[in-house]
């Protein structure tokens, strides 16, 4: 995950299977996939936001998210939803989900 100077999603790389359970029925795999769904979602009905992504294969999603600064406070509550999400997730399972953020700007 790719935070901006200001700590706003600005974009997000999800890649490979959790390995947590057999293939449709991966606990570690569904939260991240719920919680990813739920991100792009909420942002791409919002307005002043947008979000370009790829799915180049199973298991394996990117996407980029521009906003106005006006979308900045939406933007904020919803990066800091789908950042504990994920740490919630990586905490619990550490040894199939690894969440790595940076900053750029």
């Amino acid at each position: 995950m790719v935070l901006d100077e200001a700590g706003l999603l600005k974009s997000c790389q999800v890649s490979g299977h959790a390995g947590a359970g057999k293939k449709g029925s991966d606990i570690v795999c569904a939260a991240v996939s719920v919680l990813t769904r739920t991100i792009v979602r909420v942002l791409s009905e919002r307005k002043g936001i947008t979000i370009r992504g790829d799915i180049p294969g199973r298991g394996n999603f990117q996407m980029e998210v521009e906003y106005n600064p006006e979308d900045r406070e939406f933007l904020e509550g919803a990066t800091a939803f789908f950042i504990e999400g994920l740490l919630s997730v990586s905490e619990e399972f550490p040894d199939n989900c690894k969440l790595i953020m940076e900053r750029r700007n």
